[in-house]
């Protein structure tokens, strides 16, 4: 399996991430073994999860995805070599310090300290692969937080570090933060991309990302489902728990994209979701997109993305059929 670098960090992962937002959600105990088996028998190696997932669900208070990685990794010792594991830090927690505080986001020492015992502890590990802080935090000076993560570092508890949800401007902060004061940088970034989601990554946070060598972990790649073509009208919405999330695809440019897929995937004997991720695996500076999956099938048809090369043609085809203003190709 190809792998490709995480940044100057030294971890490399295959292009493909699996999203850990649906074990505990979607994807019961059972499930979710299966499919993380499937995952690393298949070749990939990065799991992406956070501590909060998956707090949204009624009488879920957030850990949950954690603790099934955890108790899997407990299950089966001699997969956590062959693993990276990737989970985020700074969402609302309701056990955490300050947490009654309305706080968006929390990077501040004492709730990263915090943070990463209680996520060993659920993962059953003695170190995370790539920490990154879920969102920004505009009330927490950034040096504080990445002095933090450097004791991290420092401790073993943490091998890297990366961002999520950052705008350009405050990543290049960051990153020149690191600089100034020989902290380590944000090694990766996970933005929201895909064909129907371009302009925001595109028009300045991919030039940041190349021009600084960063690692680019994309999540909803798939637009919550919609490039799989499993949404094509308003009465497709109820096929599953995520199916509102869509319902803002359903345009002209939709459609269009929809049809785009349609006719690279005949071509080339795959489906849309593949064909949705081999362009993304094929962008320039993109490292591995992030998917979810709730079936080993469903997993098994992913995976295969890996192994769908495109044309140049096929690519200008989406390209041209997902144009919006801000985009660059």
């Amino acid at each position: 399996m190809q792998q490709r670098p995480l940044g100057r960090s030294g971890l490399t992962t295959a292009p493909l991430a699996f999203g850990g937002n649906v074990f505990g959600w979607t994807a019961d105990a059972a499930t979710s073994f299966a499919l993380l088996d499937a995952f690393v028998d298949s070749g990939f190696n990065l799991i992406d999860t956070a501590d909060v997932y998956s707090r949204w669900v009624p009488g879920h208070t957030g850990g949950e995805s954690e603790t099934l990685i955890g108790q899997w990794l407990a299950a089966n010792p001699g997969k956590r070599e062959k693993v990276l594991i990737a989970t985020k830090v700074g969402k609302p927690m309701p056990t955490m310090p300050g947490a009654a505080e309305g706080r968006t986001c929390n990077l501040s020492r004492a709730w990263i300290r915090t943070a990463v015992h209680d996520s060993l502890r659920r993962l059953q590990t003695d170190r995370i692969d790539l920490y990154q802080s879920h969102d920004d935090d505009g009330a927490t000076p950034l040096d504080e937080t990445l002095a933090t993560f450097a004791e991290l570092i420092a401790e073993g508890k943490v091998r890297a570090i990366g961002a999520s949800n950052y705008s350009a401007p405050r990543l290049a902060e960051a990153l020149a933060t690191s600089a100034r004061l020989g902290l380590p940088r944000y090694e990766t970034l996970q933005p929201h991309y895909n064909l129907m989601d371009r302009a925001v990554y595109e028009a300045a946070l991919e030039p940041l990302c190349r021009a600084e060598g960063l690692g680019v972990i994309n999540f909803y790649g798939l637009a919550k489902g919609f490039l799989s073509g499993k949404y094509r009208s308003a009465a497709d919405l109820t096929k599953s728990p995520r199916g509102g999330g869509v319902k803002g695809y359903l345009t002209d440019r939709g459609h269009a994209v929809l049809a785009a897929l349609d006719a690279v995937a005949q071509a080339r004997g795959s489906t849309p979701a593949q064909v949705a991720l081999a362009w993304q695996i094929a962008r320039p500076g993109l490292t591995a997109p992030i998917v979810s999956a709730t079936s080993t099938a469903q997993w098994a048809e992913l995976a295969g993305a890996a192994r769908l090369a495109l044309s140049a043609a096929d690519i200008a085809t989406l390209n041209t059929a997902s144009a919006e203003a801000g985009a660059t190709a």
